[in-house]
């Protein structure tokens, strides 16, 4: 069992009793940092002392470690073939791996993910061709509320130009 399995299977009480899910788990040096969908900030800020009790309890660690308890936001990394299946129909950019044909940076809509690999943009990728993944948020265009007219004074007069 990996590290990370071995942390999943910690939180997974942590989180049982909640609407919340275990996105992923991402070990950088001394952190770990556990991705929880759906929770709010103070719901991230009620799990995270529970988290590290879990985590304290087990001395899965025995160096110094830092945890950071996180959402994975609005473009989200995909690594698992379950983050494809749940983005079909999102923006991506996808790297390949330098070993894959065609161009590495492939761009479009997810159009489909099973346990093999994904469609983007029509290019059929292995799990194994892709070297990084996320999802894109769009920002859309943003329009300014029309304002509303100020009104004019009772009697007031509008200057005509000659």
């Amino acid at each position: 069992m990996t590290t990370t399995e071995h942390i999943a299977e910690l939180v997974a009480p942590v989180l049982a009793d909640t609407e919340h899910s275990l996105y992923d788990i991402e070990l950088a040096g001394a952190t770990v940092r556990v991705l929880i969908d759906g929770a709010s900030l103070e719901d991230l800020q009620r799990l995270s002392p529970l988290i590290s009790e879990a985590l304290d309890d087990d001395d899965l660690m025995p160096a110094r470690w830092y945890l950071e308890v996180s959402s994975p936001g609005l473009e989200r990394t995909l690594r698992r073939p379950e983050h494809f299946t749940a983005a079909i129909g999102s923006q991506v950019k996808i790297k390949t791996t330098a070993t894959t044909e065609g161009e590495r940076r492939v761009d479009g809509v997810l159009e489909s993910a099973d346990e093999q690999g994904v469609t983007v943009a029509g290019r059929t990728l292995a799990y194994g061709e892709i070297e990084r993944a996320r999802t894109v948020f769009e920002w859309g265009a943003s329009q300014k509320p029309a304002r509303p007219a100020k009104p004019r004074p009772a009697g007031a007069r509008t200057r005509r130009a000659s």
